[in-house]
C-alpha cells in the first residue's frame, strides 16, 4: 500500500499530501521516501516536480494546484496521449524519472446543452491537436540529441560531412510541416508555438554549426554569424522554404517571422 504522499516543488519549496489529504509544505530534513521528477507541460510553461514514485495522478494534480493555481477537478493529466484517472497510479502507467505529461484546463461548466454540446467538440478537437503536438515533440527530441552530438564534434575540432547537416535539417523542416498541418486551439496551440520556435532554434544551430565546420580553423573567439530568414505561411507559422544561410564576420541577424 501507497504511503498517500506526494510531492512537488514551486517557488516557496517542496510540498506534499500527508494521510487524510492534507497538503502541507516540507521542511528541510524531512524524508520524502523513494520520488522521481516529472516533467509537467501546462501551456507553454514547463514545470518540473517531485513526486513519489507510486504516488496517483491525484495526488499529482493536488501537488500542481500549488504551481498552477488550477483546481485538481479542472485537471486533466495527459500521458502517452491518453488521459489518466485520478485512483491510477504513476509507476503503474510507466510514469518513470524524467517523464513527460501534459496538464490540460477543463472550462467552467456550460449552461445551455448546446454549449455543451460544443464545449465537448472543443476538448476532442484540442485532445486530438496536442496529441499531435506530442507526437512531433517525441520526434524532435531525438533530432534534438543528433543535434547535440553534433555539436560536440564539431567543437572539438573534428571535421563533419557536409551531408549531415543537410539531413537534419531536412529531417526538422518535415517537423515544421507537420506542426503546420495541426489545427490548433488554446492549450494545443501554445503547444504548437512553443515546438515551432524550438525547431527553428535548432535549425539556426545547425546552419552555424555547418559555417564553423566549413572553417574549422577560424579565430573561435570571433562568434560565427549566420543570418536566417523565415518566410510566413498563411497561418502566421515560420515557412520552410528558407534561403540559405550567409555567413558574415561583422553582424548576427536571425529574423523569425512571429507566429501567432
Amino acid at each position: 500500500m501507497m504511503s498517500g504522499r506526494s510531492g512537488g516543488r514551486d517557488a516557496e519549496g517542496e510540498w506534499e499530501v500527508r494521510p487524510g489529504g492534507m497538503l502541507v509544505q516540507r521542511r528541510d530534513g524531512e524524508a520524502a521516501g523513494p520520488a522521481i521528477r516529472v516533467r509537467v507541460s501546462h501551456g507553454a510553461a514547463l514545470r518540473d516536480v517531485a513526486v513519489p514514485a507510486q504516488a496517483t495522478f491525484g495526488e499529482l494534480k493536488r501537488i500542481l494546484v500549488q504551481a498552477t493555481g488550477v483546481e485538481p477537478e479542472r485537471q486533466r493529466l495527459i500521458f502517452r496521449g491518453k488521459e489518466k484517472s485520478d485512483s491510477e497510479f504513476l509507476h503503474a502507467a510507466g510514469v518513470k524519472d524524467g517523464a513527460k505529461l501534459l496538464l490540460l484546463e477543463k472550462p467552467a461548466p456550460p449552461a445551455s446543452m448546446e454549449q455543451k454540446v460544443e464545449q465537448v467538440m472543443m476538448d476532442e478537437s484540442m485532445m486530438k491537436a496536442c496529441e499531435a503536438v506530442a507526437r512531433v515533440r517525441a520526434e524532435v527530441d531525438k533530432l534534438s540529441a543528433k543535434v547535440c552530438d553534433l555539436e560536440k564534434t564539431v567543437l572539438g575540432g573534428r571535421k563533419v560531412e557536409d551531408k549531415e547537416f543537410v539531413v537534419l535539417t531536412e529531417l526538422l523542416m518535415m517537423q515544421l510541416l507537420k506542426l503546420d498541418g495541426i489545427e490548433a486551439e488554446g492549450e494545443a496551440r501554445a503547444q504548437r508555438k512553443a515546438e515551432v520556435r524550438r525547431v527553428q532554434s535548432l535549425v539556426e544551430t545547425l546552419d552555424k554549426l555547418k559555417a564553423r565546420n566549413a572553417n574549422p580553423f577560424s579565430d573561435h573567439n570571433k562568434a560565427v554569424s549566420v543570418t536566417t530568414q523565415w518566410e510566413t505561411f498563411e497561418n502566421g507559422m515560420g515557412s520552410l522554404s528558407a534561403p540559405p544561410p550567409r555567413v558574415s564576420s561583422t553582424q548576427v541577424d536571425t529574423d523569425w517571422e512571429q507566429f501567432d
